[in-house]
């Protein structure tokens, strides 16, 4: 039963809101609230230096509060947001502190990251996300969808006519300067009919509202726009925190968008419904590389560098391991000027020589056609307007921020006597060999400064481009402030919605978006320590599709249903899985080899010869400790200490640290093939072990060992993720068989090395080898205290159910190389072919029963079988490791260390 009357609650819901408006940091004086729907008032309201709504055509706004309202006034759609949470103040806080917190750790789970300068040997930034989103009506978004497909309308005119009859520029209506003179108009391209009848299939516009409330265009993005992904992130975890208010405002879906994007890619194309797409990325080193591996994985498409490509005979081929595969779409990240080395940068390794040619002979679809670069020219703001009205016959109903141009000499002399009124940006983008510069709001400027930038301008007045400054609009967000207690505070937002072609020749509009925030100055940048929120458009109404300028476009005849399909594995990501196995099993290995050590070294039997010279040697072979440090039995001490050291060496190949974040690289590469879980503890075992580097001085044997052991139980959870959280396609194949070959190796190799120092002989030893194969339980539980040599390598070399038996590596590597036949024309069958079949043989006949025990420092008998097997092992594993890596990989550089390395 309630134990309140409907009056008390409206009382406590009263009170909650209260609180909300009274304890938020409101917006800056001029600057439109979007918590409360209205501007922050100021005297005048809107000064005479920000952009004014034309009156010829509609503002994008919604109704602001009443003049007379209280500054405390909340939103309805923010009154509905707050209104399931707790109506005490304390509990409330705790509460959005929880949420928050529970944001930040999913963003960490899924492994989130955006790094402006990717670093090989470092750790990407955690993306960063704000717990509360933007809230956009019904209304205003048709509106703003409404104008977004106009503009879309507009820019694909704009760019039939740029590569087409050029009349714009002819008429004088386009300046020559901005189409051909701009670094991102491609003259290769000229007169080429876009694949599919449509030059662009996606862009994204960066809008902002002013303190009137109107929604103004900033810019437009057509090359390669980021966001898709990261808003789609933003989406998952954000509803998950209020979705009781996420169902009661009916925010839109977005799963449809991505969805006709990639059928409009398809329907398109040369191949139609049947089209195999790539998503073209510059790698796992760029700053957004997070979203590419997560669209291609969401959106079901091959991630793709440039060097997996191949053109030939004017056709676009990825190169797998099942040979050429054609591709006849690609939706690409790099931008334009990268694409092509052949006809464009030549220093570029991010493109794809012959790519140009293959789309001037439609045979495949690129989106955003090559050569949109030049409509993201802020100058090309300004002329917008009239070339609605020259293309369209209307006129805008997006207004964007005035801009002016000032190449044309009655813009500059308008415009330059009120630069300190407008923010300086430049015409032509970073890569050209044009001025370009960072965008510089003038009243920032000091008046020595303003004269110095109109010097500038003056000089080269085709590289600047002057823009209205606008006051940005103010977001609520849960920060916690300078004394360390939480609360909402204000920073200014900018919105980047994004439209895509779909199958019927139409334009949709996402329903959402992505939400920059800046810092509290205004900085509204990713890249400047920016921020990031999920947009919520309000309402079941969908966003208006434009009708096609043209018929729809009918499927290729030959489309159905696509039929399954055996996952393609890219040559680059064949190699990096092996690799990825390969690091996986050596530090396991070698993690194993150290603990052993330490154990030998702080334990009741650090004085007993064997086991000290066992470890010496292999520490050495295995290159755990430098060259020239006294062996475990002159110095333990000195020894001991090198080994720890040695833990972290970054230039030792062969090191526990240089193999676990070798590991990391290589899954970077291949991050579309992991799973969320997968790629944390990755990462969470990388930092954790090199945390403990950081100390000083190092830790002691005693905390080393309790690092390993953590290290150790998470390379299990991680061998775990591997084995049964990966597609079993070639690719995972390659991983196992990189895992297998190490194994194989270092397990053949303690044998040998122990067999002379007579470990097999004594209680300790015995036990040393054991723990070092992982079979100590194993082998207690089926030979109880049996130490005899047959029952050693009954379990260690000829057991077929024991994974640490090189009986069983053996025969599961022969059965890994005998599925990979089929890519090799039967290449592979030699090579398992010729590896020894040790799971028929019997302990008996590696080790006589008449053969005792070798006492220590006795040399094994030649004639004795265990040592020609052991050999034999050693040989395969090496025989197998040059021959996959000349038969698949030679292509991408040769195989980066040797098996003993």
């Amino acid at each position: 039963m309630n134990d309140t009357s409907p009056e008390q609650d409206r009382a406590l819901e009263a009170e909650a809101m209260k609180w909300l408006a009274l304890q938020q940091e409101s917006a800056p004086a001029g600057h439109w609230d979007e918590l409360r729907g209205q501007p922050k008032p100021t005297d005048p309201l809107v000064p005479a230096t920000l952009p004014t709504t034309p009156a010829h055509k509609p503002s994008i706004t919604e109704p602001a509060a009443s003049p007379r309202a209280s500054h405390t006034t909340i939103s309805p759609a923010w009154q509905n947001f707050f209104g399931a949470l707790p109506p005490d103040p304390d509990t409330r806080a705790s509460e959005l502190n929880a949420r928050m917190a529970h944001v930040q750790r999913q963003v960490r789970d899924n492994g989130i990251t955006y790094n402006v300068y990717a670093a090989a040997d470092q750790p990407q930034r955690p993306w960063s996300l704000d717990l509360f989103p933007l809230m956009l009506g019904p209304t205003v978004w048709q509106q703003i969808a409404a104008g977004v497909v106009q503009r879309m309308q507009l820019l694909e005119r704009i760019m039939a006519d740029a590569y087409g009859p050029q009349q714009l520029v002819l008429s004088g209506q386009l300046p020559a300067a901005l189409v051909h003179g701009h670094p991102g108009y491609l003259a290769a391209m000229h007169g080429v009919a876009p694949v599919g009848g449509r030059y662009l299939s996606q862009a994204a516009f960066d809008l902002a509202r002013g303190p009137d409330g109107c929604w103004w265009l900033l810019s437009q993005r057509t090359q390669a726009p980021s966001g898709l992904g990261y808003l789609l992130e933003n989406r998952q975890i954000v509803s998950r925190q209020f979705p009781q208010a996420f169902e009661s405002l009916s925010v839109q879906r977005l799963a449809e968008t991505y969805r006709a994007m990639i059928d409009g890619i398809k329907a398109r194309s040369p191949a139609g419904a049947s089209a195999h797409i790539a998503l073209l990325t510059p790698g796992p080193y760029n700053e957004t590389y997070f979203e590419h591996a997560y669209l291609a994985r969401y959106l079901g498409l091959s991630l793709v560098q440039g060097h997996d490509l191949t053109v030939r005979d004017e056709k676009l081929y990825l190169k797998t391991l099942q040979g050429l595969q054609p591709v006849h779409g690609l939706l690409k990240r790099v931008d334009d000027d990268w694409l092509d080395p052949l006809e464009l940068r030549a220093e570029s390794t991010l493109g794809v020589p012959g790519l140009l040619q293959a789309v001037r002979c439609g045979n495949v679809l690129v989106a955003n056609t090559p050569g949109s670069g030049f409509l993201e020219s802020n100058a090309l703001l300004g002329f917008m307007p009239a070339l609605a009205r020259e293309l369209l016959g209307q006129d805008l109903q997006l207004p964007a921020i005035p801009s002016w141009w000032c190449g044309e000499a009655a813009a500059l002399q308008d415009v330059l006597p009120r630069l300190q009124t407008c923010v300086i940006k430049p015409t032509y983008p970073y890569q050209s060999d044009r001025q370009s510069f960072e965008p510089v709001p003038g009243h920032t400027l000091s008046r020595r400064e303003q004269d110095e930038w109109a010097g500038r301008i003056l000089r080269d007045p085709d590289a600047h481009t002057l823009q209205s400054w606008l006051p940005l609009s103010y977001q609520p967000t849960w920060q916690t402030g300078a004394d360390g207690a939480p609360g909402i505070q204000s920073r200014p937002v900018v919105l980047r919605v994004f439209a895509v072609a779909d199958a019927q020749g139409g334009w949709q509009v996402l329903p959402g978006g992505l939400a920059r925030l800046g810092t509290r100055e205004g900085i509204a940048s990713m890249q400047r320590g920016g921020s990031s929120a999920d947009v919520w458009v309000q309402g079941a109404a969908l966003a208006p599709s434009a009708p096609p300028s043209s018929a729809p476009l009918p499927l290729a005849a030959h489309a159905e249903a696509p039929a399954q399909r055996q996952r393609l594995v890219t040559s680059r990501a064949a190699e990096n899985l092996f690799w990825m196995g390969r690091y996986t099993e050596r530090t396991e290995n070698t993690l194993r080899l150290v603990r052993l050590s330490l154990e030998i070294l702080g334990g009741e039997n650090q004085h007993l010869p064997s086991l000290l010279n066992f470890i010496s040697r292999m520490a050495t072979r295995h290159g755990m400790v430098r060259a020239g440090v006294p062996s475990a039995a002159q110095a333990p001490r000195v020894f001991e200490r090198s080994l720890i050291a040695g833990l972290w060496d970054q230039e030792m190949a062969t090191s526990v640290g240089f193999n676990l974040r070798a590991v990391r690289l290589a899954a970077a590469s291949v991050r579309e093939r992991l799973s969320p879980e997968h790629w944390r503890l990755l990462e969470q075992a990388e930092a954790r072990f090199f945390s403990a580097s950081s100390h000083t001085p190092l830790p002691d044997s005693l905390s080393v060992q309790s690092l390993l052991t953590d290290t150790s139980q998470m390379l299990a959870a991680l061998t775990g993720a591997q084995t049964d959280r990966m597609s079993r396609d070639d690719g995972w194949r390659l991983l196992s068989i990189g895992r297998h070959i190490e194994r194989l190796e270092f397990l053949s190799t303690a044998l040998i090395e122990a067999l002379p120092l007579g470990l097999i002989g004594e209680q300790a030893g015995f036990d040393a080898v054991l723990e070092l194969f992982d079979s100590t339980i194993s082998f207690h539980a089926q030979y109880q205290q049996s130490r005899t040599p047959q029952a050693l390598l009954d379990l260690l070399v000829t057991h077929p159910d024991n994974p640490r038996s090189l009986g069983w590596v053996a025969h599961t590597l022969r059965a890994r190389l005998r599925r990979m036949a089929p890519l090799a024309d039967g290449a592979t069958l030699p090579l398992a072919d010729g590896l020894p079949d040790l799971i028929e043989m019997r302990p008996e006949s590696l080790w006589p029963v008449n053969q005792p025990a070798l006492p220590v420092g006795a040399e094994p008998p030649l004639t004795l079988p265990l040592l020609t097997i052991l050999g034999q092992c050693q040989t395969a594993a090496r025989e197998v490791s040059d021959q996959l890596c000349a038969l698949f990989f030679s292509h991408s550089g040769q195989a980066r260390y040797s098996v003993g390395a």
